[in-house]
């Protein structure tokens, strides 16, 4: 029988429910239970002992260090902060290999594929052959990660997006919804690419893109 695995979430906001779907949809499809949820931590005290679908908010992100048996899931990153993503997760003093990586039953990911540590594939995602996909990435429902790609640790790939072969995104991205990026191109770290976006060129690092096709507005601020 396969070790239980004791998971806590780091943050809570609409991620963290999504995540607590994946690991209800994983243990009902196994032949028996691989995860149980026994807690969320956030640094909002306000938040603190609130019932959240049946798992309790324990407290800050810095209290991770008061489990050290539990494997974490980190579901902190949004258009407001994701150039600060790896520096919100340090806070919790948890390293690497604590760090659970989850996939939906209903997302699609091949099996040449590499995931990295934290990395969470959500329902209806596809990550295709040879892609490597990095520490803490998400990659959200029907995102389509193709052949060859490689995303950079702490990037978020939103619902919807599309990235064509041989895509390469630097680490601390936000590929906004319904996104798309043509073949071979390559984004630099800490780039916002605005929703609805199209792709088509190198993006430099610290850019905020947004159209059809996108286009420069603005610069990403360092993490």
């Amino acid at each position: 029988m396969s070790e239980v695995r004791r998971v806590i979430i780091l943050g809570l906001a609409g991620n963290a429910v999504d995540v607590l779907d994946i690991v209800h949809e994983v243990n009902a499809t196994s032949p028996s239970s691989r995860y149980v949820c026994v807690g969320i931590l956030d640094d909002d005290r306000a938040l603190w002992g609130r019932d959240v679908h049946g798992v309790a908010v324990l407290g800050p992100l810095e209290s991770a260090r008061d489990h050290p048996q539990c494997y974490f899931v980190n579901c902190i990153g949004s258009p407001s902060n994701f150039w600060k993503k790896d520096a919100i997760i340090a806070k919790s003093g948890v390293p690497l290999e604590r760090f659970a990586t989850l996939v939906h039953p209903r997302a699609s990911v091949s099996h040449l594929a590499q995931l990295g540590a934290g990395a969470v594939v959500f329902a209806n995602a596809t990550v295709s052959a040879t892609a490597r996909v990095g520490n803490h990435v998400f990659v959200r429902p029907n995102a389509v990660v193709s052949h060859d790609n490689v995303i950079g640790d702490y990037t978020i790939v939103a619902s919807g997006v599309c990235l064509a072969g041989g895509v390469r995104v630097g680490r601390l991205c936000f590929l906004g919804l319904n996104s798309t990026v043509v073949g071979n191109v390559t984004i630099g770290e800490y780039c916002l690419v605005g929703m609805g976006g199209l792709v088509r060129a190198d993006v430099p690092p610290h850019s905020f893109v947004v159209g059809q096709p996108a286009r420069l507005v603005g610069h990403i601020p360092p993490g």
